[in-house]
């Protein structure tokens, strides 16, 4: 018998400059179930190179480090241990699922994981320095996925986690190239210049329309053009291909369901339905097991639309970034939805 559980993603707002943000995000974190995480946060960090983090944050992203030392400032804590905990580099992290879709102008995506370790919040920036962004955050500076105010559109996929070298985990990646890059041209120089820790497949496209598939490991990235986009958990280059784990099969079934759904030539509304419904091959319950769907988003860049559903069988939730970019949106305090435990 399924366990009901409610699912609650706080929405937050952050304006003006980058140590504003941590300082922000530390008043916000002190009274969250998040400072809780901390002990764990800790352990996945445990064999962090701090020094080599600091350097490489300042040099690639300068914005990032400010944040960060607003952070440390307001939570309290030291800078190396900010950095340790917060930056995402060179720590370990658990294994997760993610589906994404991106056709017909819009990309669509389920992100699955365990609520015990998932932020649920839902993070609009508008930075004095950067694009102005929204996307479900990690680790408090990490991005799941998200979009940009140029219509750039980035997403995570966990391969694995064996092949392991220092460099940042994909939830920083992605916050980077959201702050930083106008498109896919842009995003593709960058995600070359990073460091990166594991192997992740990173699903973007852009306000033109072109989508690609980075297949990145430490020490080499693929750049995949593609269109429609199907992105799942494995790597399918030859050259990667021995960097999949053994099993891909659930992988690889999702991918293949939704290549048949390509037939069906939905709607960003019907797409939606296809990946939240609870029956649905692309939705999962095995929260426990951090494989449980938290949220399906659909990002539509062209004109910069957000859909946001929370748990499973969820009524849409929809944004208008360009409103927000003017100043013209008022934002809710939550979205509120429900996860069925499998039990």
């Amino acid at each position: 018998m399924d366990i009901q559980e409610d699912l609650m993603v706080r929405i937050v707002e952050l304006k003006g400059d980058y140590y504003q943000f941590g300082m922000e995000q530390a008043n916000e974190l002190k009274s969250s179930s998040i400072v809780e995480q901390m002990e764990e946060l800790n352990e996945l960090a445990v064999n962090a190179n701090i020094e080599n983090a600091k350097e490489i944050i300042k040099s690639v992203s300068p914005n990032l480090y400010k944040e960060l030392q607003g952070l440390s400032k307001g939570l309290g804590l030291d800078f190396d241990t900010t950095v340790k905990l917060f930056s995402g580099y060179d720590v370990l992290f658990p294994k997760m699922g993610c589906t994404t879709l991106a056709t017909g102008g819009y990309y669509i995506r389920n992100y699955d994981f365990s609520p015990e370790m998932y932020d649920a919040r839902l993070v609009f920036t508008k930075p004095q320095n950067g694009y102005a962004a929204v996307g479900f955050s990690q680790q408090i500076i990490g991005r799941l996925d998200g979009m940009n105010e140029k219509g750039l559109v980035v997403g995570l996929h966990f391969v694995n986690n064996e092949r392991r070298e220092e460099g940042f985990i994909a939830t920083t990646i992605v916050r980077m190239l959201l702050e930083q890059c106008a498109n896919i041209e842009e995003a593709i120089t960058l995600i070359s210049n990073i460091p990166h820790g594991y192997c992740y497949n990173y699903s973007m496209t852009d306000q033109s329309g072109k989508n690609i598939i980075v297949e990145a490991s430490p020490p080499q990235q693929i750049i995949n053009f593609t269109n429609p986009l199907i992105c799942t958990n494995h790597f399918e280059s030859e050259v990667l291909k021995l960097n999949n784990r053994k099993d891909i099969q659930g992988s690889v079934k999702r991918k293949n369901y939704i290549q048949a759904l390509l037939n069906e030539n939905l709607s960003p509304m019907s797409a939606y339905h296809q990946f939240n419904n609870e029956s649905s091959p692309l939705f999962f319950k095995h929260y426990k097991e951090y494989f449980g769907t938290l949220h399906t988003v659909v990002y539509s860049p062209e004109d910069l639309s957000i859909m946001v559903g929370v748990g499973g069988n969820a009524r849409p939730q929809i944004f208008h970034f360009k409103e927000y970019i003017k100043g013209e949106l008022t934002l809710p305090h939550l979205i509120k939805g429900r996860i069925n435990q499998a039990g």
